[in-house]
């Protein structure tokens, strides 16, 4: 038997209907599934956004408030896809009110944001799920268990990069992402949180770290209007950005492992340039988010000279066998969040944590203020959880 799910979504920008959008095919991917979420309520405070999304989606109402949706006793879980200097105070009002929360990262501007938020949860007794989509990757999944299996020996190094050019534009709007009041870190949030996620995802916690940042576009336009996404402003007054553009970063990990995550929003000729590659003292694993599906693997006993294979993942890795029949067979980023609102809606049902959890988020929240921390100093900074 599948049991009706009342859900709601709180912010209705490019990652509310990301959310939307994955609630509605969840069933059609993962049929064994025994909830079935049905859009109650949607929230935004753009004049005919919320309405634009009922009409779209069969929302069942709408409201500018989100505090209306807090109130709903229709409403059972909740996707919190709001501004992140809303993360904090939406977070624990939703857990508060019994509400099952699936938030977006960074979940708030600090680790003691995080902290709040997952308190709440647990403190309420629901369940939580961070968005950490990039860990959902069929390919991803399978390189973590190709090195935690140890077929490339014991790991020695990790590097991880998100180059992207959504930022780079000099008439780029100076939207609430570049407000330390509103939007906090800069790539770090938007980026570096994935980077610090699939690090310790892939090879464990991090331990400690040291840091670089810098503003490679230093005032923006200010926009006439509400926007979405990475909207332009050319003409319009300009102010000052206040976070970070870039990010290099060393770090160490409790295996001894070491490691390298570069992050930059202002990258020209880099779209979704994301991934990684770890090595070990008998091979390697690397995965280039632009061709996701595949693996580049060497494995063996050669060491010098050792040659590198594409392995194309296929129903054998994570959750691939829900889309596609054999490998090859492409899936893309949207799959990525219906394999996480497949994790998060399985949670409810069986009252079990699956996939990325609040408590992730807290761990990355604390890599990221670690890093701000060494951009100001200087100096090598523990990594301390709120």
């Amino acid at each position: 038997m599948v049991d009706a799910l009342g859900v709601a979504v709180v912010g209705f920008g490019w990652m509310g209907r990301v959310h939307t959008q994955a609630y509605a095919r969840v069933l059609h991917h993962f049929p064994r599934l025994t909830v079935r979420p049905e859009p109650v309520l949607v929230a935004d405070e753009v004049p005919g956004r919320a309405e634009e999304a009922a009409a779209r989606y069969g929302f069942a109402a709408t409201t500018r408030d989100w505090r209306e949706v807090a109130a709903d006793p229709r409403v059972r879980a909740v996707s919190v896809t709001a501004p992140n200097f809303l993360h904090r105070e939406i977070g624990v009002a939703m857990a508060g009110a019994g509400k099952h929360l699936w938030i977006e990262k960074p979940v708030g501007l600090t680790a003691g944001d995080a902290r709040a938020v997952a308190d709440a949860v647990a403190e309420a007794g629901v369940q939580g799920a961070v968005g950490f989509n990039y860990r959902n990757a069929p390919a991803v999944e399978a390189a973590r268990e190709l090195i935690a299996s140890g077929e490339i020996g014991t790991v020695t190094h990790v590097r991880i990069r998100l180059f992207s050019d959504y930022a780079a534009h000099p008439d780029s709007a100076l939207t609430w992402r570049y407000e330390r009041e509103r939007g906090g870190s800069g790539v770090l949030g938007d980026l570096a949180s994935h980077g610090a996620d699939l690090a310790r995802f892939l090879l464990g916690e991090i331990t400690s770290l040291t840091a670089d940042t810098a503003v490679f576009i230093p005032r923006r336009a200010r926009p006439a209007g509400a926007t979405a996404g990475h909207a332009l402003a050319p003409g319009g007054v300009l102010g000052p950005v206040e976070n970070e553009d870039y990010v290099s970063c060393l770090l160490r990990f409790a295996s001894g492992a070491r490691g390298v995550l570069e992050a930059c929003r202002v990258s020209v000729g880099e779209q979704n340039n994301y991934g990684f590659e770890v090595h070990g003292t008998r091979g390697a694993v690397l995965w280039d988010f632009r061709r996701m599906n595949e693996l580049a693997v060497s494995r063996g006993t050669t060491y010098q000279d050792q040659p590198v294979s594409t392995v194309y993942v296929g129903p054998g890795a994570g959750e691939f066998g829900a889309f596609q029949p054999g490998a090859a067979n492409a899936m893309g980023y949207d799959d990525l969040k219906v394999i996480e609102a497949y994790r998060f809606l399985r949670s409810i049902a069986e009252g079990t944590p699956y996939g990325a959890t609040l408590t992730d988020a807290v761990r990355s929240a604390a890599a990221l203020d670690a890093m701000a921390r060494s951009a100001r100093s200087g100096t090598w900074e523990d990594v301390r959880p709120a």
